[in-house]
């Protein structure tokens, strides 16, 4: 990725910190009369580089909008969710506690349902433990107070490598996003799709991109948002339900 491309992205502290200190930024382009509001967030794993330079090069993209779009979109963009398991040597999928963040999201029952996938399924991989309990980390209990206030009416969530797209949540899903076509792959406990999308009724994009390392061509890029924004305008609206959630005492 570019270092133009970053600092064009005119990134905002969005006062979030990681386990580490570090910053979470992020951006919001706002048009004036945006009633839809879309959430874009990468690299909830940390050694998916390629899911952070695919949300910096879509913040580009938004910033010059489609002129038959006809619903303005509020967008609000956090490149990357775990800035710790980005800089780590080498770059690792957990934040710096050892925690899969794609699993400690507040599904139904995931006390009995995280442990006994994480032990049974994964066979106690270290990199998918879902942690000692559900928004155990501050990352994800930042993206789950952003839902909380933001109320987004879609959430695209991005990730790699598996080279697909999936979908939880209302709505009928999109086929495909450029060249990555639609493969539901499963509901896992604390997961962000299974807590949006299956639980709290909004629906869940989740975009797996081929490599974790590389990003599409500039070309390619510019048709999965163009393919994002066509199902948007067919499929959502301002009355879809919102991802309202009381937050935990």
């Amino acid at each position: 990725m570019r270092p133009a491309l970053c600092e064009a992205a005119q990134l905002q502290d969005m006062q979030a910190r990681s386990v580490q200190g570090r910053t979470v930024w992020g951006r919001d382009i706002r048009p004036a009369d945006a009633k839809l509001r879309i959430l874009v967030v990468g690299g909830i794993h940390g050694d998916e580089m390629s899911s952070s330079s695919l949300v910096f090069h879509w913040i580009a993209l938004a910033g010059a909008p489609v002129a038959d779009m006809p619903q303005p979109v509020h967008w609000r963009f956090i490149p990357t969710l775990n800035p710790d398991g980005l800089f780590a040597r080498p770059s690792r999928r957990m934040n710096a506690n050892g925690v899969d963040l794609n699993r400690n999201f507040p599904t139904p029952n995931w006390d009995r349902d995280a442990k006994l996938y994480w032990e049974g399924r994964t066979k106690r991989d270290p990199r998918r433990w879902p942690g000692s309990k559900p928004l155990s980390e501050p990352e994800s209990r930042f993206l789950h107070e952003q839902m909380d206030s933001f109320k987004p009416n879609l959430i695209v969530s991005v990730h790699a490598p598996y080279g697909v797209l999936d979908f939880d949540g209302p709505s009928v899903p999109p086929s495909k996003l450029g060249r990555l076509y639609l493969d539901q792959v499963g509901i896992f406990p604390g997961s962000l799709g299974n807590y949006g999308g299956i639980h709290k009724g909004v629906p869940v994009v989740t975009i797996e991109l081929p490599s974790a390392t590389h990003t599409p061509q500039d070309p390619e890029i510019r048709q999965m948002w163009i393919d994002l924004l066509r199902w948007t305008s067919d499929r959502l609206g301002p009355s879809i339900k919102t991802a309202a959630v009381p937050l935990p005492k």
